[in-house]
């Protein structure tokens, strides 16, 4: 299977609700002594993504 990458844009209010929701997603499993293992890797990578600006043209 090929390594496939996806990239998303997010605007920061987007981006906040990403990171709480994957916070409650992460506690949810923890109550239920469940594995947060890929969680975590998900909020490592969100922590440290770039934020890049970028222009959006409105038609």
């Amino acid at each position: 299977m090929k390594n496939l990458k996806y990239h998303i844009y997010l605007t920061a209010d987007e981006r906040r609700t990403v990171f709480n929701s994957l916070i409650d997603l992460r506690n949810d499993l923890l109550s239920q002594d469940r594995y947060t293992d890929i969680i975590d890797e998900l909020l490592i990578k969100l922590t440290k993504a770039k934020v890049k600006k970028i222009k959006i043209k409105e038609v």
